[in-house]
C-alpha cells in the first residue's frame, strides 16, 4: 500500500516509452510552480503535477501572427514557445513566462 502511494506520483511524471522524447526540461513558472517539458522534433508533453498536455510542433506562425523566434509547439488550447532558458505558455488572453531550472 505504501509502495503504491510512493510510485503513483512518479508514474504521472513520466511519458510512455513509445513517445520517445529525447529531451526533458524543468521550468519554474511564477503562477503555476514547476512544469516539465518532454519533447522531440515532432511533439512535446507539458506536465504539471498530475496533469499532462500534448502539443505538436508548429512549422509556421498561426494566421495573423508575425514570425516567432524559438521552438513552437501547439494544440487547440495552448501555444508553447521555447527560447533558450525561457518557456512561454500562451493560453490567450493569458501569457505565462517560465525560466529553466534544470535539464535531464
Amino acid at each position: 500500500m505504501l509502495a503504491a502511494a510512493v510510485l503513483l506520483p512518479l508514474l504521472a511524471m513520466g511519458s510512455p516509452w513509445w513517445e520517445d522524447y529525447g529531451t526533458k526540461e524543468t521550468f519554474l513558472c511564477s503562477d503555476q510552480g514547476p512544469v516539465v517539458i518532454e519533447r522531440n522534433e515532432a511533439q512535446a508533453s507539458l506536465i504539471t503535477g498530475r496533469y499532462r498536455m500534448t502539443l505538436f510542433r508548429a512549422q509556421q506562425p498561426a494566421p495573423g501572427e508575425g514570425p516567432i523566434l524559438g521552438i513552437v509547439y501547439r494544440n487547440e488550447l495552448m501555444t508553447l514557445i521555447l527560447r533558450g532558458d525561457q518557456l512561454i505558455l500562451e493560453q490567450l488572453p493569458k501569457r505565462t513566462t517560465c525560466m529553466r531550472t534544470e535539464s535531464v
